[in-house]
């Protein structure tokens, strides 16, 4: 071992933070920091306030 090598670098390390508050993540709620964060995001996604944008232009099944 050189003496380079007992001079490590430290490593950086980021702590994951909640989408919704900022908090630390809790391992438990990943990616979320608590039960109640999890909500709202599942609250936003079935309210449509988050949508994933498509191409499609009405239901397939519709005759015309």
């Amino acid at each position: 071992m050189t003496q380079n090598d007992s001079e490590a670098t430290p490593v950086r390390v980021t702590l994951a933070k909640c989408p919704i508050c900022g908090e630390p993540v809790e391992p438990r709620y990943r990616p979320f920091c608590s039960r109640r964060c999890a909500d709202v995001d599942l609250g936003r996604w079935m309210t449509g306030t988050y949508r994933v944008e498509t191409e499609e232009t009405g239901d397939p099944d519709e005759k015309e």
